[in-house]
């Protein structure tokens, strides 16, 4: 077992695993606040965006910076923002990136106009790529026993999971009954209390920083390969694959990133440590957790406007019909994961985990105009979040198998990178694959509808048939995600009760409970 450190800090580089934080409950409800913040943020403004277009005077063809603003940068800066947590501190790290994003929110929903609100939105991204690695990097340190990890990490990965769904139930009754704006200002209670708490309540394990200096070159060809690549499926969906910036960004995206990697091969200090991401069991989670957003983003979003654009849902209703999604993922994360987290391997969790969500999304191809909520969405939805919500639980855990405590802040970002950029690509590629269907459905049968009536009805049902062609390409990739959680992912069962201090320590004794991160 590697060496521990006293309060006192004496062996940089360790945690203390003799003695854990008294404070660590109260910590870890303070961290899952500011988490929830993050989350809900990625999905509440999608509700108020029609209202706050209007109010603003946004074009059509701008109104999506609303979003990819925030995309960019959050996807951006991760990389660095977990490098800042591990250089600073976790601590210091949370505390400011609430503070940045509180204030970032209440110039948001103060904006008059369409520059303001893209500039508010851009610094939500900055400060929450400083945010969301020194967040799961304290609780990866805070929490040194087996079986209350299990549990920490199940609250919190409910939370992250569900979050996005109530954040559509709360953003359509702001919108609704108040305003666009407070979908904005709602930001700014949770991270006072968040950091407040925080301040109060949080001690960082001593002798966890990384002070190596900076990677100046890492910083700046990882921040612009990853902009251009979320920014080059961002613009495939609006603009098209054929378009030539499109595919301008995808080139200088791999350059970039090919550059990258060639640099932190040889410099002393790297941001992203190779050996973070070549190990094959973070390897493993990064790519099959990755895969498994693309799908449930994609999915998220086409419920959405097929419950408020086919069935006629108001954006509270729809809010509530994802509730199933929710209870699915709670379950599975608390009760499914949790307990048998520490009883078996982690890859017979995933694997069956992303299964048991691709049959919910199997159920869902069968959308027609017509279809009951009970009879197929409902059951649908209830299995994507029970395997959802089963599945990342151990892929939470395994996130930072083997790294010290110094490079937690950075594959605890590597981590959120690869959700970011399965956001980004879930979004564009199954939107695509949607359009072309319901295209080429409306073109084979508008010409055998007579008068308007017939016409719209063949337009619903050209939607309905690209929701259900994406779905099943959806289907498809977390099949492909639980091969390769069955495949990759070889760790044993985390039987034991302590965290391994430096990576051969870990890989070594698979018996010592992986740092948890999300």
């Amino acid at each position: 077992m590697s060496e521990t450190v006293s309060s006192a800090g004496k062996a940089p580089g360790r945690v203390d695993v003799g003695a854990p934080d008294a404070n660590r409950w109260k910590a870890l409800v303070f961290i899952a606040i500011a988490q929830l913040m993050v989350v809900l943020d990625a999905t509440i403004v999608n509700i108020a965006l029609p209202s706050a277009q209007q109010d603003l005077g946004i074009s059509d063809g701008n109104r999506q910076w609303v979003v990819t603003a925030y995309a960019l940068a959050f996807g951006g800066l991760l990389l660095f923002g977990g490098r800042i947590a591990d250089l600073w501190g976790r601590k210091r790290a949370f505390v400011v990136g609430l503070g940045g994003f509180a204030l970032a929110s209440a110039l948001g929903g103060a904006a008059t106009n369409e520059a303001m609100m893209f500039g508010a939105r851009a610094l939500q991204g900055a400060f929450g790529a400083l945010l969301a690695p020194a967040a799961l990097s304290l609780l990866a340190v805070m929490f040194t026993d087996g079986k209350e990890r299990a549990k920490a990490f199940g609250i919190y990965g409910a939370i992250a999971g569900g979050g996005g769904a109530v954040g559509l139930i709360l953003g359509g009754f702001l919108t609704e009954y108040l305003d666009w704006r407070w979908t904005f200002f709602v930001n700014i209670p949770f991270a006072v209390v968040a950091a407040a708490g925080a301040y109060f309540v949080i001690r960082e394990p001593a002798g966890g920083r990384n002070r190596s200096p900076l990677d100046i070159p890492g910083v700046i060809l990882s921040t612009l390969g990853l902009v251009a690549l979320v920014y080059g499926f961002t613009r495939a969906e609006s603009e098209g694959w054929s378009d030539t910036l499109t595919i301008s960004m995808f080139v200088a995206s791999a350059v970039l990133l090919a550059a990258f990697v060639a640099v932190e091969a040889r410099v002393k200090a790297p941001l992203l440590p190779l050996r973070v991401i070549t190990e094959r069991n973070r390897g493993g989670v990064y790519l099959s957790l990755g895969l498994a957003i693309i799908a449930m983003f994609g999915l998220f979003l086409f419920l959405t406007y097929y419950l408020q654009v086919v069935k006629g849902y108001s954006p509270v209703k729809t809010g509530f019909a994802f509730l199933p999604m929710i209870a699915g993922m709670i379950t599975g994360s608390t009760q499914i994961g949790t307990r048998l987290m520490t009883r078996v391997a982690p890859r017979l969790l995933m694997g069956p985990g992303f299964l048991v969500a691709a049959l919910g999304m199997l159920l869902l191809t069968q959308l027609e105009i017509g279809t009951s909520y009970a009879a197929v969405l409902l059951p649908g939805m209830l299995l994507l979040g029970l395997g959802m919500g089963t599945a990342f639980m151990p892929a939470m855990s395994l996130a930072t198998l083997g790294v010290e405590p110094r490079d937690s802040g950075v594959a605890s970002a590597m981590v959120n990178t690869s959700q970011q950029v399965g956001g980004a690509i879930g979004t564009a590629l199954l939107n695509t694959i949607a359009a072309s269907a319901t295209t080429a459905y409306v073109a084979d049968h508008i010409g055998g509808a007579s008068g308007r009536a017939q016409q719209q009805l063949v337009q619903l049902q050209g939607q309905v048939q690209g929701y259900t062609s994406a779905i099943w390409f959806a289907v498809g990739i977390l099949v492909a995600a639980a091969a390769i959680a069955l495949t990759l992912i070889n760790a044993g069962r985390p039987g034991g009760t302590t965290v391994a201090g430096s990576s051969d320590a870990a890989v070594e004794n698979e018996a010592a409970v992986p740092v948890a991160m999300h």
